[in-house]
This record gives C-alpha cells, structure tokens and sequence, in this order.
C-alpha cells in the first residue's frame, strides 16, 4: 500500500493535546471572558457548539491517547486501561504506558515513513519506544503521563522545610507514601526498566531492554475508603526537613550578623549549610544555600515569594554522586530571619536524555530553552500547598513546553507534532474532588472551584503559545483524552485501578485469607474467591482452566456473570441508598463501546453511576459532575485545511481524529484504523 497520498490540505499539523481538558468547563469558562485564546480558536476554527469529542471507555490516558494516535478501540489496539491485566495473575496490573504493547499502527509512524519530519512530545499512549526505524520521526518521552523525564530522570525526592530559632534539633522525615501507585499518574524509577542500548536505538528496541510491561507489575488490594486513589494521591508526602536556626558560626565567608539553618537532600544523606542574610535596611531577606562552610560562592541565593528553576547541585543517588538540578521557593522568612518556610521540587540528573529519541534533540532543548523542569506532587489539601507551590510549578512547567514547542516550530523542525500537556489532569488528582464540600473533610469547596478556574486560566495561556501560527499556516487541533468529575457523592470501593475488595467481599464473591485468630489478613483466599474487581471496570471470574488457581467450572461461567451483573445493579450505596452501576455487560457484548470481546477485558465491564464516579476511569464519556465538570474531552481544529468559524452538529469521535488527519496531510490511513474522517470540517 502507498504510504504517500497525491493532495496534502496542509503541510504543517500540530496536536496540541492536554490531559484532561474538557469542554463544560471550557466553554462556561470561555463564554464568561477567562480563555479569551481558546475563544479565538474556536472562532477562527471548527468544532462542534458544546466543544464536545465524543469519548470512547474505558475515560483513562493510555487508552484514549493510543486511541487518538492510532483510530483504533481499545479491543483493537490492546491498551485496555492505565495497567493492562497480567496474563497469568488474576489480582496483578501490568504497565501499560509501552508501545510494544500497542496492536494498532500509530498515524506518527505513517507519517514519518511518508517522508514528514514528525515528533511525538510526551505522548502517553503508545509512543514509547519508538516503533519505526525511520530517521524522520522524533520521540520526547511517553513512558508515564505526569511530566516529561519524570519517570526516569529522578534522582531525589521532593521536600518541604521550615527554620526556626526554636528548634532544638535538625530533625529530617523521609517520605512514606507509595511512588507509582496504580491508582494514579505518578510514576517514578523507570529507568531500571528501560536498557541504555535501547533507549538509543529508536526501532523496536535492543536485546539488552528490560521491558516495561515486564519490570512493572502491580499487586494492590484496596481495603478501604482510606486507601482510595481519592485519599491516597491527594496525601502523596513529601521529605520534610525541619532545622534549628542559629548565629552563622566557622564560615569562610559569612556577614557578622548573618545566621545558619541546614538543608537536607539525597533522601537524608547529605546536608547542606544555609546562610540567613540582610539586606541594606537590615532586614533579613535571602537565604543562601552551600554546599558546604568552606565555600565562598554558593549554591543559589533566594528571595522569598520567587520560583527558581534549575538550582544544580551534586545528590548522592544510588551510592553514586550525580549531578542534578532542581527547582527551589523561600515561601516566607520573617524580615528578623527567625523563621522561614522553603520547598524544593524532586531533583532531575542532568544527563536525562534516556527517553529522548534522537538524544541530540534533549541537548538542543536544554541549551536553547532549558531541561526538563519539575512538578509538584505534594497534597492539595492544604490551600496554602495549591497557591503557593503547586500553581506556580505548573505555570514554570507550561510556560517551558509552550517555548519548546514555538522553538521547534519556529525553527521548522517538524512538519506534524503530536504534544501532550498534563497541566489539568495533574492537578485534577490532587485536589478536583474537593470542589464540593464534604463536612467530614472541612473543605471550602469555592477556594477549589477558584483553583480549577486558575488551571483552565493557565491552559487558556498555554494554548495562546499556537495562535499565531495559524496566519504561519499550520494546521492546529485542540484535544484531549477524557475530562475531569468532581464527585457527587462520596464512593464505594468499587472501580479502583487496582483490586477493589470491599463490595466485592460484601457481595460474597471475593474472599480474604485470615489468621489464627480470625483476623483477615491482605491476602485473597483463591480457593473461595470466585470473582474479583480490578482495573476499574473489570470483573474477572476465578476460571478452572483459564486461572492457575481457578475455582469456578468453565459450564458455570455464563450464569455467574449474570448473577454478578443482577448484583451490581441491586447493589446500593450505604449513605445515600442510591444505585452505584449505571451499567454491565458481558464481554462478549461490550464489543458495542470498543472493549471486550477478549481475554484482555474483564468477563463483566460495568461503569459506575453519575454521582458516584471517580475523578475519571470508572464513567461513561457522557457522563457530568459538580461545579460543570464533566468527563467529555474537548475538540477544536483551527488553521489551514479546517473551515473557519464553522459548527458542526455531528458527534465527532476519537476514533475521527487519525483518519482525519491523515487526509488533512495527504497520507493514508493507520492499517487498524476504525474512525471516519470528519468531513464536515473539512474546507
């Protein structure tokens, strides 16, 4: 087949794809005068009037990015959820984020086999490793969702401190909450899964490889409410380090009046001396950070209330000295320099060029616009953390891809770019759910609202980084792979990312070891469990012939799946007396939404009621939430080859995206390609 076709609409495509943007807040948001460049878009563009793109299920980022790249379902392309199930483990996930995983061919690929230059920029859904041997294509990342070189370049942990002249003692507290949880997008320590000589390669990858979906499997049984992606992504911990503060003492070079505090890095092994310094009015101002009392120059200076970025220093990572950089805040220090509050972001290794393809592009990056700057992953539950720390991470952040995607451009390095931008996801599992108020959690539900509003504010700047090359004549979509929910009610243990137990036991059909004492033990007794919810959405039967300790006949399958879904639907939830599942099928039938029909989807799909849905994952892509959220991505297509200032009332879906682009740049179509070209928007 002719990869070329004749009449290209455009030469010059970009997909500006952020995770978890969705059209109800956009548009209230837009209509009230806050994205007054997404409003420009969409009336120089064409989308439908609601912005809606119809989603597909399950509403999770590997799944509908691998859709959108490839035009393919889900039982098509084979990246069922955020972590597909292991083919012998009934209670294990495995990672997802892996294009050797992917069945379907991705519209990059075609593209760069047709003689385009085309880059794949953090692309969490089938991109990583690169899958074509061809020179043309470029790929930044794509190995998890949350920012770019997060999962591999990590070498020192996050970390909030406090000084005070009242301290007595240096006391430092490492983190204790679980990294790379399946619950949630934050996931760190790939680089032990993915080999140097692959990494370098491009293709289909060397033999020295590790795979991902090999080196990362995940067996997590959620026992409560408490252990919930809700509770356990919004209280993520950080380091925290508290220090005495004194009268600076055996300096090579501090000020008479100057005092000292301690900072500590490298996961508590190194320490690092700080001089509290004044300025001319005698006003204690900066803090200066060393690497040790015998320097004369030091590491950094700070002033409070100012976000610096790329603060190099050497951390001891592994027993080995790396050289990294991170991004540090003076939050507040008292003009007497008696107390302060400072944040440090995670530390990055200066050489991270491991997820770049070809590695010269992350050395272009670094020296023409800067590395790879970090988030913040720390709990949104304290407003202070949203406004202080949080915010002004992901406004660094945007502002850097928003200057390397212009450079790129500008310089016209690519002809097709397909991007990712994790801004609103992110911050979506620290802190949506606290749009509405709960009396149990005390949360002022307008100081959030106010918060997703700033977030939809910061994406609205990040796209009008692309408004000007619209009269450069590129071609530019706006999309997305699901939105975000903010939950009605609070919710049942039920669809979590990994094994959901309790309404599962309270149903009879998941079973929990015990001990001597009858205490039951975080175990699944397999010889009594005949059935198991895991990867939200998924219920699998314990199949004799089918599972290494399967309990149920193969001749009484068919007849249990029908009592779990009568379950499901009689089941209520306890608060409210509402019915939790708006709906269960078979497999074989769930082939109608693009998932099911095979072994790697559960023998029952069911999705959760609206109101009693997680932050996304556990819905249908219709479904809405509190504050005018909703669960829909978003869809507008501006600039050459697109008609301008055009509705259309057709129901444009994911699976549209890749056909159509593949017209608008005169290639053909992916080979498993399932969608429909949207015409209508077509000049």
């Amino acid at each position: 087949m002719s990869t070329q076709m004749q009449n290209a609409s455009s030469d010059k495509i970009i997909v500006v794809g952020i995770d978890g943007f969705e059209p109800s807040l956009a548009k209230k948001f837009m209509d009230q005068g806050k994205m007054p460049n997404l409003k420009a878009f969409v009336e120089q563009g064409a989308c439908r009037e609601d912005l809606v793109l119809l989603g597909g299920v399950p509403t999770v980022t590997p799944p509908m990015w691998t859709t959108l790249a490839t035009g393919a379902y889900p039982n098509t392309h084979g990246i069922t959820a955020f972590f597909n199930q292991h083919p012998d483990k009934l209670d294990t996930a495995v990672y997802a984020l892996d294009s050797r995983s992917c069945k379907a061919e991705p519209l990059w690929n075609v593209f760069a086999e047709a003689g385009k230059q085309t880059l794949v920029w953090h692309w969490p859904g089938s991109s990583w490793p690169p899958t074509s041997s061809s020179p043309n294509l470029s790929v930044v990342d794509g190995t998890q969702p949350t920012a770019v070189n997060m999962g591999t370049a990590l070498i020192d942990w996050e970390s909030i401190g406090m000084a005070d002249e009242r301290i007595e003692k240096l006391i430092f507290s490492p983190y204790n909450a679980p990294r790379g949880n399946v619950n949630g997008c934050v996931i760190t320590g790939l680089e032990d899964s993915i080999g140097a000589e692959d990494a370098s390669s491009g293709g289909n990858g060397g033999e020295s490889l590790k795979a991902i979906l090999n080196g990362k499997e995940f067996t997590t049984l959620v026992m409560s409410e408490e252990e919930n992606e809700i509770s356990t992504l919004g209280n993520i911990t950080v380091n925290v380090c508290n220090s005495p503060i004194k009268a600076a003492h055996g300096w090579a070079n501090a000020p008479a009046d100057a005092k000292e505090f301690t900072i500590i890095t490298s996961a508590g092994f190194v320490h690092r001396p700080c001089l509290i310094l004044k300025n001319q009015d005698g006003i204690y101002d900066r803090v200066a950070i060393y690497k040790s009392k015998k320097e004369l120059e030091p590491i950094v200076t700070l002033q409070e209330g100012v976000y610096t970025p790329y603060v190099k220093d050497e951390i001891l990572h592994e027993e080995e000295k790396v050289q990294g950089y991170r991004s540090i805040s003076l939050l507040e220090l008292r003009e007497d320099g008696s107390y302060l509050r400072y944040w440090m972001s995670s530390a990055y290794n200066v050489e991270g060029d491991l997820v770049w393809h070809p590695k010269s592009l992350y050395r272009e990056i670094a020296e023409n616009v800067g590395m790879p700057p970090q988030l913040s992953t720390i709990t949104g539950k304290k407003p202070e953390n949203i406004t202080e720390i949080i915010l002004p991470a992901l406004d660094y952040y945007c502002d850097w891809q928003a200057n390397c995607l212009r450079y790129l451009m500008e310089n016209e390095k690519y002809d097709i770019i397909f991007s990712h931008l994790h801004n609103v996801d992110d911050v979506g599992h620290m802190f949506w759910h606290f749009a509405k108020h709960f009396d149990d959690w005390g949360n002022d539900e307008h100081f959030y609202q106010d918060a997703i509003e700033k977030i939809y504010i910061q994406t609205d700047r990040y796209l009008g980084t692309f408004l000007p090359f619209l009269e450069k004549e590129w071609s530019i979509v706006i999309t997305s792979d699901h939105g975000l929910i903010c939950e009605e009610h609070h919710l049942p243990v039920l669809t979590e990312g990994c094994v959901s137990v309790p309404v599962m036991k309270e149903l009879g059909y998941t079973v929990l070891k015990t001990d001597e004492n009858g205490n039951e033990l975080r175990e699944i007794d397999w010889e009594k469990t005949r059935a198991i919810a895991i990867r939200a959405g998924n219920i699998y039967i314990n199949l004799k012939g089918r599972n290494p300790q399967g309990i149920v006949e193969p001749e009484d399958k068919y007849e249990l799946e029908g009592q779990i879904i009568s379950d499901l639907y009689n089941y209520r939830d306890p608060r409210t007396g509402k019915r939790v599942v708006s709906l269960a099928l078979r497999n074989k039938d769930a082939v109608i939404l693009g998932v099911g029909g095979n072994e790697e989807f559960g023998d029952v799909i069911f999705f959760m009621d609206e109101g009693f849905n997680l932050i996304h994952m556990d819905s249908l892509p219709t479904y809405m939430g509190y504050f005018d959220t909703s669960v829909s991505p978003i869809f507008v297509a501006a600039g050459k080859g697109f008609k301008k200032g055009y509705y259309t009332n057709r129901h444009i879906r994911q699976v549209d995206l890749a056909p159509t682009l593949a017209v608008l740049g005169g290639v053909r179509v992916p080979a498993q390609n399932e969608g429909s070209v949207i015409h209508q928007i077509l000049e």
